[in-house]
């Protein structure tokens, strides 16, 4: 291993280390630097905001950037503390509801495998960890491998530490065949950016959006059923996980059903919760071209 790697590693436990009072005043700290003297990502955060909520004023829309900026601080320090934090602290500051438990406690029972589908909304690595802390299902959470090769394996470390399992995106549906008599939760993110020639196009937070087509297509090839993750922040340094059932027979759903429904309930949540959501992300970066059929109707 490179000395790069040696000095990620001695970075990333220093702030793993640090009681949670003190990772908040570091959060502060970055909260700062990035909103007031980097603006990192600041026009692409507003922009986003003013296309998603075109019905809010100005300031209300300067005060969930501003409270967006705090909670992105917070989970990235958040996410480093997953190295040395207790279980017993994990699930108490990433609860379960009741009904959640009871949920993936009925499906192992009845020996049904499911997908999760979420979004980069509330502390979903924090989830993930809970989720293999708390359920008997073995978790498996799909990821892009990072090209520098320290940070990958950090992240690694990260995400495994309580019994999470990694699926290498390209690898997803091999892997899913493979150990389908397991009984396990497969969980997809579903709100990345994909190329728009190969997506599902679909309205999300008032704007043509391109989805992945992916969670539909293997949810109905492995006929699992899809339950909802949605990861809600309580306070500063807590969130509740809720799961509901949002399809039982994915084979029965035409072609597109599945992913709207799943990106409808995802908008239902940013609009209860919005300054968790991930805006700094470039999600609309491509623009639907109009089809065949829609030049046709414009012409007329």
């Amino acid at each position: 291993m490179s000395f790069s790697y040696y000095l990620l590693q001695l970075v990333a436990y220093g702030v793993a280390r640090l009681p949670f009072r003190v990772l908040y005043l570091l959060s502060d700290v970055m909260y700062v630097l990035l909103y007031y003297v980097l603006s990192y990502r600041k026009k692409v955060v507003m922009t986003n905001l003013r296309t998603s909520f075109p019905e809010k004023s100005e300031k209300e829309l300067k005060r969930i950037c501003k409270d967006f900026y705090h909670y992105l601080c917070d989970m990235f320090l958040e996410t480093f503390k997953t190295l040395t934090i207790s279980r017993e602290d994990m699930v108490k500051r990433c609860e379960f509801t009741p009904a959640t438990i009871a949920l993936f406690n009925q499906l192992a029972e009845d020996g049904k495998s499911v997908i999760l589908v979420m979004g980069h909304k509330g502390n979903w690595e924090w989830a993930g960890n809970s989720f293999s802390i708390l359920l008997k299902q073995q978790l498996y959470v799909i990821y892009h491998p990072l090209s520098n090769k320290g940070m990958d394996a950090l992240m690694y470390k990260m995400r495994t530490r309580f019994g999470t399992k990694l699926y290498a995106m390209q690898d997803t549906f091999r892997e899913m065949v493979k150990n389908r008599k397991e009984i396990n939760a497969t969980a997809f993110i579903a709100d990345q950016s994909p190329q728009p020639a190969t997506a599902h196009w679909t309205r999300f937070l008032n704007q043509d959006t391109p989805v992945f087509k992916g969670t539909e297509k293997i949810a109905q090839k492995m006929n699992y059923p899809i339950v909802y993750v949605a990861v809600n922040k309580v306070k500063r340094g807590y969130y509740s996980v809720e799961a509901s059932m949002l399809i039982d027979e994915p084979t029965k759903l035409g072609e597109g059903e599945i992913t709207d429904i799943h990106t409808q309930q995802l908008e239902r949540d940013i609009i209860a919760q919005p300054s968790t959501w991930l805006w700094s992300h470039r999600r609309w970066k491509h623009k639907r071209q109009p089809q065949p059929q829609e030049e046709a109707v414009a012409s007329i």
